[in-house]
């Protein structure tokens, strides 16, 4: 692809992620085990032979940095950059590529492929590319459909017969349409120039969804692509853990290996050992792992140590967690170095939670002391002091915040506002 650059956004800071993104951009967020989830946008270039990549980073950019130095890039991709603002942070998408035209100007590229960096998928984008130009678009947006019920977390787009984008709404509450934007745009160089120079110089959100891409629909050439092979974009805890649970299936939707494995950081570790007693039933162990006891139905990332008498249940495990002598962790997302001490249940009990939060997640470092119960649906956020506090077990659907403040289950704080709305109706 030497007529195209790819920019990947890199710079989220994934708000909807809540434990799981206080302390990480959404694009490095470990998924699948051993792999992290910009690996499959960067993967995707690589097998679609584009070979010049800026990754555009802003939220916790250093973290970004590190990860991509050991990434181990191809012999096919000829530059890699990394970018950051140039001061403070991007004011939006759009405004990150804004800021970094002149990066891009010198690359003589044609085309720019934006992409982004937290979505679960695998695309030839030579194939978008070529319609593209076929088509003669000024910008060309890959979309998908999704549930109707669903539609609200995207940009939803309205499009005719030809491909031609009518209508774009970023988001909208109430949408009647289930063709959704895959944050997957191929510009025309010099189109992208002069929309995002307008578009600096207003007081206009700086966003391709919010107003970029509905700005162009009336002035330029703009086309849909529909994609109708597996994509999830994991917005959630619940959405992450159930697109690495989905892996587990008997016909998962989604391969990881196949003639176009996904490409990661190298690992020089060796195979996972799993010792006479332990058993593991349909998981994903990854290598350094230690088994002495139980797991099944679960996803465990490098350096995991599942220690004797332990069971880990239908429960996604980052790198170098400890599960202690005895310990329970059932339904549960525990992110990296978190500690589980002995005779610990984690994920306890049944949901009684309003929506769909039904698992548990422990923030990255977290040491659980041993004997503690920690009830289903409950949060513990990164830098939550276990041991100060003074209840145990924890009850579902709490959330444990900095320090040792608790704060109340979604269930307590609907009950609570109805109780202020009937006192002010009354």
């Amino acid at each position: 692809m030497e007529k195209t650059v790819a920019v990947i956004m890199a710079g989220g800071k994934g708000r909807r992620m809540d434990a799981l993104c206080r302390v990480r951009p959404k694009p490095v967020l470990p998924f699948a085990g051993r792999f992290s989830v910009i690996d499959f946008a960067l993967s995707n270039c690589v097998y679609s032979g584009i070979a010049d990549l800026a990754i555009l980073t802003d939220y916790q950019r250093s973290y970004v940095g590190r990860y991509l130095r050991d990434w181990g890039l191809s012999n096919a991709i000829r530059t890699f950059q990394v970018l950051e603002p140039s001061t403070g942070s991007y004011k939006g998408t759009g405004d990150a590529v804004f800021q970094n035209l002149s990066y891009l100007s010198s690359l003589n590229a044609r085309n720019v492929l934006i992409l982004a960096g937290d979505h679960i998928y695998k695309m030839n984008y030579g194939d978008m590319i070529a319609f593209h130009e076929q088509t003669k678009a000024d910008v060309t947006v890959a979309v998908t459909r999704v549930p109707i019920g669903e539609a609200y977390r995207f940009g939803t787009v309205w499009a005719g017969d030809d491909g031609t984008i009518l209508r774009f709404v970023e988001k909208s509450r109430c949408s009647e349409s289930n063709l959704v934007s895959m944050g997957i745009y191929v510009f025309n160089k010099d189109v992208l120039t002069l929309r995002l120079t307008e578009n600096a110089g207003t007081d206009l959100p700086h966003d391709f969804g919010y107003a970029i891409l509905p700005g162009m629909i009336d002035r330029d050439k703009v086309k849909a692509y529909e994609f109708t092979g597996y994509w999830q974009d994991i917005g959630t805890p619940e959405a992450y853990y159930a697109a690495n649970m989905e892996l587990l299936a008997a016909a998962p939707g989604f391969s990881l290996d196949g003639t176009r494995p996904v490409l990661t950081q190298r690992l020089n570790l060796p195979p996972p050992y799993v010792s006479n007693r332990a058993t593991v039933i349909n998981s994903l162990v990854s290598p350094g792992c230690v088994i002495k006891g139980h797991v099944k139905n679960s996803i465990l990332s490098p350096g995991v140590w599942v220690d004797e008498g332990a069971e880990v249940w239908k429960s996604v495990v980052m790198s170098n967690a400890f599960i202690g002598y005895n310990s329970m962790v059932d339904g549960c997302v525990l992110d990296e170095k978190v500690t589980i001490g002995r005779l610990c249940y984690i994920g306890f009990g049944e949901s009684f939670l309003l929506g769909d939060r039904d698992i548990t997640v422990v923030g990255k470092g977290i040491n659980v002391p041993s004997r503690t119960v920690i009830g289903r649906g409950s949060r513990v956020q990164p830098g939550a002091r276990m041991s100060e506090l003074k209840s145990n077990p924890v009850a579902s659907g709490l959330t444990l915040l900095e320090g040792s403040i608790v704060r109340s289950s979604p269930v307590e704080e609907k009950v609570r506002e109805n109780e202020c709305e009937s006192v002010h109706v009354a």
